[in-house]
């Protein structure tokens, strides 16, 4: 059976990250569009801004710090003076690309790449889960653990695993704290990626999500929108139940990496 042509490719993330990924499927002969669905912007809330420069000044004597995504990362880092942090600190990441953004940060401080914590690459899924499997070990009663993370609209898919996580610490013993580096939106859209967006219900249209709150915020910026015809890659199975719920007509999801991705493409869909 022949495969269909491919005509739309809509990629999601935040604008800069979906920039660079659109850039890498055209690359790789695909017809990718950035179309951010999530706008990073930081902390609006004067008390939110303060606590989290009070929480930069304490993070160097905590026991681990984790970082939710390459925005806490960003949102964290930026700005923060060159700190003398614990050398017992390590540094968690769910997965490779917040570790890669996680290593580059810590480099300003001259810190060693080698104390981040993160999935193996191996792994079946980059998240949570995963990620404790990993640094389980390092928890121990009266541990003190900082998460950085972003604030907005929940993202179901992250937010039940990070949960799970703290939980997990919790219950070891270890004392959490928590701050806010960043806030997630919904974008204004242009006429022009109103109109992006509605082709990408037509039928050889495939969208890229990588987040739940990316697909709540779709399903708020469309007005009466019908995805049957349409198909979509999610990075976590829990993205690709929403998006099933949501309509769209055929869902798959693989690992959120490059490599897994254009393999899905070549699987399923042939070049325009």
């Amino acid at each position: 059976m022949a495969r269909p042509v491919l005509r739309h490719l809509l990629v999601t993330r935040p604008a800069g990250e979906a920039t660079v990924w659109a850039q890498q499927l055209q690359a790789a002969g695909w017809p990718a569009r950035p179309l951010p669905l999530i706008e990073i912007g930081q902390p609006t809330d004067p008390a939110v801004r303060s606590e989290l420069v009070r929480m930069r000044e304490q993070a160097p004597t905590f026991d681990a710090v984790m970082f939710v995504s390459g925005a806490a990362v960003t949102g964290f880092f930026e700005g923060m003076a060159p700190t003398a942090w614990s050398s017992a600190t390590r540094f968690w990441a769910p997965g490779p690309a917040t570790a890669r953004r996680l290593a580059q940060a810590l480099a300003e401080h001259r810190i060693d790449a080698a104390r981040v914590d993160a999935p193996r690459g191996d792994a079946d899924q980059f998240d949570s889960e995963a990620l404790w499997s990993v640094v389980r070990m390092q928890i121990r009663p009266g541990s003190r653990v900082l998460l950085v993370r972003g604030g907005g609209q929940a993202d179901t898919a992250i937010g039940s695993g990070r949960e799970w996580l703290l939980r997990q610490c919790r219950d070891a013993g270890a004392q959490v704290s928590i701050c806010m580096a960043y806030e997630r939106r919904a974008p204004a859209w242009t006429a022009e990626q109103i109109d992006l967006a509605r082709q990408g219900m037509a039928p050889g249209a495939l969208w890229l999500f990588s987040s739940t709150e990316a697909l709540n915020n779709l399903a708020q910026l469309l007005a009466e929108p019908h995805w049957q015809q349409a198909s979509a890659i999610a990075t976590h199975p829990r993205i690709a139940e929403r998006a099933r719920a949501m309509g769209f007509g055929h869902v798959s999801h693989v690992r959120p990496t490059l490599p897994e991705v254009l393999a899905a493409l070549e699987s399923s869909w042939s070049h325009p």
